[in-house]
C-alpha cells in the first residue's frame, strides 16, 4: 500500500511510534537530533506522549495529527517529538508533572510545549481540532512576542518539577508501630464503596497493590473490615464487565462505579498484579471463584500476550475498526445463533438484552444468581459452571472471527517481571508446576534478550532489538521476580542474580544524601530533572519495590547494610504513608515486615520441595521461606541439613522454635503464631 507521508518514526520499533510514522506531522523520536534542531532553529518543542492502547491518543491522531492543514502549522513552528510513555517513563514523568503543576490534572495523550532546552511552559491532554489549532497559534505568538514571559514560566515550572519530590531525610529511626497505621486506615475506609467495592467514585481502577496491603492489614490487625472490603471488591470485579467473561483477563479500568463498562484496553501490568492479588486472596479465603479467575487470566496471557520465545507482550488496544470495545460486545441475536437452546439462560446470567446494555452492544456481566438458574435447569452448581465454560468457549471461537484489537508487541522488562511474579504466586497458591515452569521460561527470556554482561538490563525488546537502558523499576521488579523464583524453586542461583542486579542499582541509581534511588541511571543522558518515584499507583513505585527487596535480600544473604538502607527509606516516607496509606501501599508491605516482625521458615531435606508446597499455599505474608534438598552455604541454611530427614525451622528475631520433622508439627507452630492457620 502506497503511503503519502513517512517521517522519522518509521525507523523506530515502538508500536505506538510506528502508528504515527505516516502522519503528515514531521515527527521525531526523542533524541539528540530533535533536541539539537530545536536549539539550532530556536523553535519551541512539542512533546506529545501516549501509548499504543490509548483510545484518546488514537482519536487525537485521527482528528489532528492526520490533518494536513494542522500538520503544516505544527511542522512550520515546532519541533514535534513523539514519545511512547511505556518505553520512556522518565520523559513522561517530567512532562506529566509539569502539566499537573500547570493544570491540576493530567492523562494521555499528553501534549506539552517546551523551550528549545526542554523546559516545559504549557501543556494539556486531549484537544479538539479547533482548540488544538488555537493552542498552536497562541504558543507561537507568545514565543515570538513574549519570550521573556515564556522563559520565566518555564523556569518556574522546571523548578517545580525538580522540587516536588524532595525527601526529608530522617536522621533518627523510630520503631515502626502497627498502632500508627490505624488512623490512616480509618481515613481510607471513608473512601470505600460498601456496595460495589473499590473506592466510592468513578472511574474505578483495580489498584491491586492497595488490596494486597489490606490483606496484610487484616493479617496484622485482625480487623475483619479490611478483608471484607477486599472480598467484596474481588467478587464485584470478577462478576463485572471489567473482566472479560468470554476470553478472560481484565481491562484497565471501569468508567462507571459498578465495574460494568470497561475502558477496554488490556494491559500486561494490570493482569500480572491481579493474578498475584487473586492468588493471595485465594490462599487466605479459598473462595473457588478466585481460583477460576486466576487460571482463566493466565490462559488469556498464554493465548494472547505471550511471545513465542518466552516473554510477554505489553497490551491489547481498546479499539478495533476504530470503535472502542467493538471486539468484545454482543448483540443478543449473535449469542442466540451460536448457543441456540442454551442462549436463554446464558443471556439471563450475563445480563444480555435485545436493547443492549451499552451503546455499542451488550457487555457481558454476571447479573443473576447461578444457584437459582441451576435449580431451574435441574443441575448442580458444578454442572452449571461447566455449561457456562462450554458456552463461553463457543462464543470465544466465534469472537475470533472478528477483526482483533491492535497488539502492542513490544516487551518491557518491568512488566515482564511483574508477570513472572504473577505466575509464581499462582504456582504457590495452586501448586501447578506448569506455572513455575512458565515463570522460569520468562525469566530466561529476560536474561537472554534484555540483559547485557553481568546484570545490566535493557528496558525494551521488539523483533530482536533492545536499545533503551533500563530504569529503576526494571531492576526492582526483576529483583523481586528473582526472589520469588528462589522461594518457589529453592534454586540459589536466583538469589545470586538478584544480588548482582542490586549491586548495579547501588552503583548507578543511588542517592547517597537521602538513601533513596533515582529513577534513571547515572549512565544515561541528563534530562531537566532526575526524578524519584515515591507514590504507589497502579504500578507500585520503584523506590518502594527496591526497599522491600533490600530488606528481603538482607535477610536471605545476611547483609545488614541492605536492611538498614531499607529501614532508612521507609523512615523517610513514614509520615506520608501513615497519612495516605492508599498511595503508599507497597511501602506498607515493607512496614508490615518491620512492624509485625518477619519470620524465616527453613525447610531442609530430600522432601523439602514437596513439603514446601503444603506451606506456601497458605497466606503467610510475614514468613520468608528458604530451603534446600542438600547441604547449603546460604547463611539461613548453613549447618541445618540432616541426612534422610526433612526438618523445619521457624525463626524470628534470631530466635528459633524447636526444629520439627512434620508439616503437622509446623502447622501447630504457625497456628500458635498466627491463630487463623
Amino acid at each position: 500500500m502506497k503511503v503519502q507521508h513517512t517521517n522519522r518514526l518509521s525507523q523506530e520499533n515502538s508500536p505506538y511510534l510506528l502508528q504515527h510514522a505516516h502522519n503528515p506531522v514531521d515527527w521525531y523520536p526523542w533524541g539528540e537530533e530533535a533536541l539539537q534542531k530545536a536549539k539550532n532553529e530556536n523553535k519551541v518543542i512539542l512533546v506529545s506522549i501516549g501509548y499504543a492502547a490509548c483510545h484518546w491518543c488514537h482519536v487525537m491522531e485521527r482528528e489532528s495529527f492526520e490533518n494536513e492543514e494542522i500538520a503544516k502549522i505544527m511542522n512550520e513552528f515546532f519541533v514535534c517529538i513523539k514519545v511512547d510513555r511505556e518505553e520512556r517513563p522518565d520523559i513522561d514523568r517530567i512532562y506529566m508533572d509539569a502539566v499537573q503543576l500547570m493544570t491540576g490534572s493530567g492523562g494521555w495523550p499528553l501534549n506539552c510545549f517546551a523551550m528549545p532546552d526542554g523546559k516545559p511552559f504549557f501543556g494539556g491532554t486531549y484537544f479538539r481540532p479547533n482548540d488544538w489549532v488555537r493552542v498552536l497559534q497562541g504558543i507561537q505568538s507568545a514565543w515570538l512576542s513574549e519570550k521573556d514571559k515564556v522563559e520565566k514560566v518555564a523556569g518556574q515550572i522546571s523548578e517545580g518539577v525538580r522540587s516536588n519530590e524532595l525527601i526529608e531525610v530522617k536522621s533518627e529511626l523510630k520503631p515502626f508501630d502497627l498502632d500508627d497505621m490505624k488512623s490512616g486506615y480509618e481515613n481510607w475506609q471513608k473512601d470505600f464503596d460498601k456496595l460495589e467495592g473499590g473506592n466510592n467514585r468513578a472511574p474505578k481502577f483495580p489498584l491491586p497493590g492497595s488490596l494486597q496491603f489490606l490483606l496484610r492489614y487484616y493479617h496484622a490487625s485482625k480487623d475483619r473490615s479490611a478483608l471484607d472490603h477486599v472480598v467484596l471488591t474481588l467478587d464485584k470485579m470478577a462478576a463485572g464487565g471489567i473482566y472479560d467473561q468470554i476470553g478472560s483477563g481484565f481491562a484497565r479500568y471501569s468508567v462507571d462505579a459498578i465495574w460494568k463498562v470497561p475502558h477496554f484496553e488490556k494491559m500486561l501490568y494490570d493482569n500480572a498484579q491481579l493474578v498475584s492479588l487473586y492468588a493471595e486472596a485465594y490462599s487466605l479465603t479459598k473462595i473457588p471463584e478466585y481460583k477460576r479467575v486466576m487460571e482463566e487470566t493466565l490462559d488469556f496471557i498464554d493465548r494472547e500476550l505471550s511471545l513465542p520465545n518466552g516473554g510477554f507482550y505489553s497490551s491489547l488496544d481498546a479499539d478495533s475498526e476504530g470503535v472502542e470495545g467493538k471486539f468484545y460486545v454482543w448483540e443478543k441475536s449473535e449469542i442466540e445463533s451460536v448457543l441456540k437452546e442454551d442462549a436463554e439462560w446464558f443471556c439471563e446470567y450475563f445480563g444480555v438484552s435485545e436493547k443492549a446494555n451499552w451503546e455499542e452492544g451488550n457487555i457481558l456481566m454476571i447479573s443473576a444468581d447461578k444457584n437459582e438458574i441451576a435449580k431451574r435447569l435441574g443441575i448442580s452448581i458444578k454442572q452449571f459452571d461447566e455449561k457456562v465454560k462450554e458456552a463461553s468457549n463457543k462464543l470465544l471461537s466465534k469472537r475470533e472471527e472478528r477483526i482483533r484489537p491492535g497488539l502492542d508487541d513490544k516487551a518491557l522488562t518491568s512488566w515482564n517481571a511483574l508477570m513472572i511474579k504473577g505466575y509464581v504466586d499462582a504456582y504457590k497458591a495452586l501448586g501447578k508446576q506448569e506455572y513455575l515452569e512458565r515463570a522460569e521460561k520468562a525469566m530466561h527470556f529476560i536474561e537472554t534478550n534484555l540483559m547485557k554482561g553481568e546484570g545490566h538490563l535493557f528496558r525494551n525488546y521488539k523483533d530482536g532489538v533492545s536499545k533503551i537502558n533500563a530504569f529503576l523499576d526494571d531492576y526492582s521488579f526483576t529483583i523481586e521476580a528473582y526472589v520469588a523464583l528462589y522461594q518457589a524453586s529453592f534454586k540459589e542461583d536466583y538469589l545470586i542474580k538478584a544480588d548482582r542486579l542490586m549491586k548495579v542499582v547501588m552503583a548507578h541509581f543511588s542517592d547517597e544524601k537521602s538513601g533513596m534511588f533515582f529513577y534513571t541511571s547515572n549512565e544515561d543522558p541528563d534530562l531537566i530533572a532526575r526524578k524519584m518515584e515515591l507514590l504507589d499507583n497502579v504500578i507500585p513505585s520503584s523506590n518502594s519495590s527496591i526497599s522491600k527487596s533490600l530488606f528481603v535480600l538482607g535477610i536471605y544473604l545476611e547483609k545488614e547494610t541492605f536492611k538498614e538502607r531499607s529501614k532508612q527509606m521507609l523512615a523517610n516516607v513514614y509520615e506520608r504513608m501513615l497519612k495516605v496509606p492508599s498511595y503508599h501501599f507497597n511501602w506498607g508491605q515493607l512496614f508490615f515486615y518491620l512492624a509485625n516482625s518477619t519470620y524465616e521458615l527453613v525447610i531442609m531435606g530430600d522432601l523439602a520441595m514437596d513439603e514446601k508446597q503444603k506451606i506456601e499455599s497458605l497466606f503467610l505474608p510475614n514468613v520468608l521461606i528458604a530451603g534446600s534438598l542438600t547441604e547449603s552455604e546460604l547463611p539461613l541454611l548453613k549447618n541445618r541439613y540432616v541426612a534422610n530427614q526433612t526438618t523445619f525451622y521457624l525463626c524470628k528475631n534470631r530466635s528459633c522454635k524447636i526444629p520439627v520433622t512434620s508439616v503437622e508439627e509446623l502447622l501447630d507452630q504457625l497456628h500458635e503464631e498466627f491463630k487463623y492457620i
